[in-house]
């Protein structure tokens, strides 16, 4: 399996701290986030990355350059216009060819032995692919996904405005005391994902979301399993979240 990394953001969240470097490269007990994430996917078995860059990708690429330093291959393309998530993805399609390949964000910190329960899961039937989530009773947090009795992804909902809450709640989606499932942005793909990102249109933001893509591989017949993330989860998103992890 191959790995693609999304670092293209500057990550605004984080002031002055990303004036010169992208958030990717910001240092948790002495180490870039990406190194981090880099050293669990090895741990995983994976030895091909692809990393997509945009804001200072020089900074990233003179770091990791070809990856030899861990023993593997890495190659990158940049993103040239920050349009979303959905579009990024496909500058790694001609590294992925036809090969199933584990996607996550540059900036999210999980235990190495997710990314290998993630593979487990992966292998354990004809999926299409995997989603991770984690879970909170709180339903304002982000991403909302919702699953069948096989933990199958059935629907999703991309940051739910109060009435679209409203809405979840008559049907029956989000019962009060019960677990709400959230996005927790690491996910396998088969190459079949870029059938559904060639043909996306930008969302109300302005932006390619790949939840949309997400969205139509369900209308589409695809299966994407899904799987609680155990343990830690770190959206590393602002200097507060940052100094929290160096205690």
């Amino acid at each position: 399996m191959k790995a693609v990394i999304l670092a293209a953001g500057k990550g605004t969240r984080m002031r002055e701290l990303t004036n010169e470097l992208p958030k990717p490269m910001l240092k948790v007990n002495g180490k870039p986030i990406l190194e981090h994430i880099l050293e669990g996917l090895i741990a995983a078995g994976i030895r091909d990355f692809f990393i997509v860059t945009g804001f200072r990708a020089d900074v990233i690429e003179d770091y990791f350059q070809a990856g030899a330093g861990w023993g593997v291959r890495i190659q990158y393309g940049k993103q040239l216009v920050q349009d979303g998530t959905g579009k990024a993805p496909e500058l790694a399609r001609e590294f992925v060819g036809h090969e199933n390949f584990l996607l996550t964000y540059g900036d999210i910190l999980v235990k190495p032995e997710t990314y290998q329960q993630m593979i487990l899961r992966f292998q354990a039937s004809q999926f299409d692919g995997v989603v991770t989530v984690t879970g909170s009773e709180d339903v304002t947090k982000g991403g909302l996904f919702f699953f069948t009795e096989q933990f199958c992804l059935k629907h999703l909902v991309e940051k739910p405005s109060p009435s679209q809450l409203a809405d979840l709640k008559a049907q029956g989606l989000l019962r009060p005391g019960e677990t709400a499932w959230y996005n927790a942005g690491i996910y396998i793909f088969s190459p079949s994902l870029f059938r559904f990102t060639a043909s996306l249109q930008k969302s109300p933001r302005g932006e390619y979301e790949l939840t949309d893509a997400l969205s139509s591989m369900i209308s589409g017949g695809m299966t994407l399993a899904g799987l609680e993330i155990a343990g830690r989860w770190v959206d590393v998103r602002d200097p507060e979240v940052l100094a929290s992890l160096e205690q």
